[in-house]
């Protein structure tokens, strides 16, 4: 088990990893450290916790745009030519629901 520490806004943590994950584990700490200046100004300097809340927050949002941008082209439109459809069928539902 290998040991490292992460230097995150003025804070040093000691993060245990398993051997071989030093690097990997050394980036995404400085990926949260990158966002540490932003998230401290949103959070008022409320504390080191709320700070990394909103960091991961941050992050979080982040890769929900990557995860959205990442789908197929196809995929939007068969998303899309559904939701078009079920409106059509919810429509048709709600007529014949208002005549009966």
């Amino acid at each position: 088990m290998a040991a490292i520490t992460l230097e995150i806004g003025e804070n040093r943590w000691p993060v245990a990893c398993r051997d071989g994950e030093e690097a990997r584990l050394e980036q995404l700490g400085s990926m949260i450290a990158d966002r540490w200046a932003d998230a401290q100004r949103a959070s008022g300097n409320t504390g080191t916790v709320q700070t990394l809340l909103l960091a991961a927050l941050m992050l979080a949002d982040d890769l929900a745009d990557a995860k959205a941008s990442a789908r197929a082209p196809g995929e939007t439109d068969a998303l899309t030519a559904m939701a078009e459809r079920l409106e059509e069928l919810a429509t048709r539902l709600e007529k014949s629901t208002a005549s009966a």
